[in-house]
This record gives structure tokens, sequence and C-alpha cells, in this order.
């Protein structure tokens, strides 16, 4: 008799994640699950919130009888995401610091310890995303020796995998995922890509995760919580004191503590004014921030807007490029 497939699920003490470990067990698969620390300061009520996720993590493995392991990331994530996420800010533009922990963390730091300390055949998420291998082809890329000789056959990308979407185009994340490596992509499942939040909250609830279920789901980014955005980058960046300017008549419109905590198309909170007013450019050397009133679109229509270019899964991330925030 063949031994079951051993998939290592990371688990963020969700409900998303504890579903897709649930499925998982249910496909007959020798399940494990992983809890990754990257952040470990106290929010806004002097609590540490990877505690309470890996409490209901560890509780989430109970519930389904599976094996439960932590790992720490959070000298790797401040290293990899956060110093990035800062020195981007600083230049001006608007990371996404979810692409670039599926990139560097998930995908690569867990995948090797799911694979390399764990014996993992396959890795799994809760991510609402699909790939074009079923799962039995995911357990075979394990077998595949990939090719050597020339520069170019070693890291020449041949019948890749393709990222699709998930079948809840609301809760879509292959956005968030368009980093990850080839190599992570084909030894991934995603048990979550053929469903709706509403079915994997139903499954949830019939199986005994109401306390993942009860979970108010997590929005924005995750290292800033509830906390106010700005007096938390201000913690780590030297402010930078500037005006705002308006593009119809160049009047000063109020100040601001650095050009740099502001996205194109971002409603500007200037002191004293009820109306609303957009960020449409910014003038690092200056320290100016250009604004105009109207609606969020008023930016685009005046051709100030950024394009994003989509890429391939595993191509060099086109930074700055992606407008808006989170």
């Amino acid at each position: 008799m063949l031994a079951a497939r051993h998939v290592v699920c990371a688990l963020s003490g969700g409900v998303d994640s504890a579903v897709a470990a649930l499925l998982l067990r249910r496909r007959g698969y020798q399940v494990t699950g992983v809890f990754m620390k990257n952040w470990d300061s106290l929010d806004e009520h002097g609590v540490c919130a990877a505690d309470r996720d890996c409490e209901d993590a560890y509780r989430v493995c109970q519930v389904l009888d599976i094996p439960f392991h932590q790992v720490s990331y959070v000298k790797e994530y401040w290293n990899e995401v956060f110093s990035d996420f800062l020195n981007e800010y600083e230049r001006g533009r608007t990371p996404n610091p979810d692409i670039v922990c599926n990139k560097h963390i998930k995908f690569s730091c867990f995948f090797r310890y799911a694979v390399g300390n764990l014996g993992a055949d396959a890795v799994a998420t809760g991510h609402y995303a699909r790939t074009s291998l079923e799962d039995e082809e995911v357990f075979q890329q394990k077998h595949i020796k990939r090719p050597e000789g020339l520069f170019r056959n070693r890291f020449e990308v041949r019948n890749p995998v393709k990222l699709l979407q998930a079948a809840d185009s609301f809760k879509d994340q292959t956005f968030f995922l368009s980093q990850v490596s080839q190599d992570a992509l084909r030894r991934t499942i995603f048990p979550l890509g053929g469903l709706t939040k509403d079915f994997v909250k139903k499954i949830a609830a019939e199986n005994r995760l109401h306390h993942v279920l009860q979970k108010k789901e997590s929005m924005g980014i995750c290292f800033v919580g509830k906390r106010n955005f700005e007096h938390f980058i201000l913690q780590y960046l030297q402010p930078r004191p500037g005006k705002f300017i308006s593009i119809e008549d160049n009047s000063v419109l109020g100040t601001h503590k650095g050009w740099f905590l502001y996205t194109l198309g971002q409603r500007a909170k200037i002191s004293g004014l009820r109306e609303p007013w957009y960020v449409v450019e910014k003038d690092a050397a200056k320290g100016d921030v250009l604004v105009v009133s109207g609606g969020p679109g008023v930016g685009l229509a005046l051709g100030t807007g950024l394009a994003y270019t989509p890429q391939p899964p595993g191509a060099a991330p086109d930074r700055g490029s992606w407008p808006g925030g989170y």
C-alpha cells in the first residue's frame, strides 16, 4: 500500500487556511499545519496579534487531528519585506508588502522548510487561486529532474505552470501571488481555488471551526493593524514637511509631514477643508503634494495616473507601477 501524500499547509489562524487544511485531509492526504510568525511587535492594545493567531492555528490542528509546527521568520520578514517596504515608500512609491511576503517568505522560506525539513510532497495555502496543475501533477514534480549543463538550460522556464484566477473573482488573490517562483508553484496546491468565500464559511461552520469563523477578516497591511498608517510610518521614516498645492490655481491649501506618505489618486486629508481633494502628482525635489478637487477619477482623467502591467509568475517585478494603496 502506497503511503499517503504529505502536504504541509500554512495556517494563519484564519478561516481560509483552516478550511484548506480540512479539505486536504478529506482528499486523503497526510496533512501537517505550520504557523509562520513574521511580525512580533504589539498592536494598538499592547497585545501581540501573532500569538493569538498562533493559538487559533493550533486549535485548528487539534480539531483536524493533524501535527502542528511553528516557525519564526521575523528576521527574514524584516530584511526582505519590511525594509523593502520602507525603502520604496521613502522613494515615493506605493509598494505592496503582500506580494513581497509571498515571494520571499511564504513561497521561499516556508516552502524550503516544508520540503527540506518536514519532507513535504507538496505545500498548500488558503489563497483564493488556482494553477494549471492537478493535484497528482503537483506530486509528480518532486521526481522531475531540473535541466543541467548550459546556463540557459538551467534557468529557462519550460512548460511553465500557469497561475489561474479563482472561482470567486471577488476574493481572487492571484495578483498577490504574481511573483511566486515557478519552482514553488509547481509544488503548491490551492484547495480554495474552486470555492466561493461563502461556501468556505459554510464548510467551517459544519466542521467545528467556529473559533476561526468568528474572527474578523484581516484587511490592509498586517504589520500596521488598526493603527493610524501615517503615525506608524513616521516611527521609521524621518518626517519631511511640505505643502499641499492646488493644481487649479497653484494656491497653498495646507501642510503635510512627508510627500512619500501619499499615493496618486489617494484622497488627501487637508486640515480645515471639507471638500474632497485628491493627489495627482508629487514633487520630490520641493516636497510638495499636488492635489485637485473633485472625485477620485479626476487624476486619471488628467492623464496623471499610472497603469499596472500584469507580469507572468516568476517574472521580475515592475516596481512602483501599480496604482492605488491597499
